[in-house]
């Protein structure tokens, strides 16, 4: 896809894993001690969670297939539930959530330095914030720990009241709250859902390679992207690439003249 909008951006929304946290180094351990806690020791019921998640024990990892990679907890809880002969129901997704925040803090890893970047956006005139498919919660709690908090503008999880991805809630409530189109917004992510998401709002969308997947999303990415990219360590170059063209097409430039 190629962008043609006028307008330089504005406001750049960021999907969390994946993108500003690693997936597989943070979330592969997380996972794990979330499953073990939730079977209370009972082998054969850790072993039945990790099946229907898709997860790879010895590698500490989940295939891609995994429900848990782009899914919120409301989404893969009723598995969960049906395993742990418990009621499927926010009572048990809250629970779930609270482990994942725990553990997702004890093993978080990012990707790059997602301060240094952030920072770096900011004073380049650029509003900031979060849109994920994991708890609000959480999101708030790892962007504390990454040093993301002072950048931010936005944050929003599955639980915040504006649907979660891949339909365009949030990506229209942070326009919403910045005050300007959603075509003066990129959504930065390394999901389908990111994209989708980001385009139904009329977003520009920014596929990154950094995910679970890495450059084997290439193939299904490029064609939901307006651009890609490696990772969020390239989204500087690439935005300041975006204003130039923005400001030369203003300008009355058009390629061939």
């Amino acid at each position: 896809m190629t962008s043609t909008r006028p307008d330089r951006l504005a406001g750049i929304l960021f999907d969390k894993d994946g993108t500003l946290v690693d997936f597989d180094r943070t979330w592969g351990p997380a996972a794990y001690a979330v499953m073990d806690i939730l079977a209370g020791s009972d082998r054969a019921r850790l072993e039945d969670l990790m099946a229907v998640s898709h997860y790879v024990e010895e590698e500490r990892r989940f295939l891609p297939s995994s429900p848990l990679i782009a899914g919120s907890s409301a989404a893969y809880g009723p598995l969960w539930a049906k395993v742990l002969g418990r009621p499927a129901g926010p009572a048990l997704y809250r629970e779930m959530d609270s482990l994942f925040r725990q553990e997702g803090l004890r093993h978080l890893r990012p990707i790059g330095d997602p301060a240094a970047m952030a920072r770096a956006l900011v004073d380049a005139g650029y509003a900031l914030g979060i849109a994920t498919n994991d708890s609000e919660a959480s999101a708030r709690a790892q962007g504390e720990a990454l040093g993301l908090t002072p950048h931010l503008t936005y944050v929003a999880g599955y639980d915040s009241g504006h649907g979660a991805k891949p339909e365009p809630g949030m990506v229209s409530a942070f326009a919403a709250h910045l005050g300007i189109a959603p075509d003066r917004l990129a959504m930065v992510g390394d999901s389908p859902y990111d994209l989708v998401a980001g385009s139904a709002a009329g977003a520009i969308t920014i596929a990154v390679m950094s995910g679970p997947m890495g450059e084997a999303a290439r193939e299904a990415m490029a064609p939901l992207a307006d651009h890609v990219i490696a990772s969020i360590g390239d989204l500087p170059a690439l935005l300041d690439d975006i204003a130039d063209g923005a400001q030369a097409r203003s300008a009355g430039w058009q390629p061939g003249r």
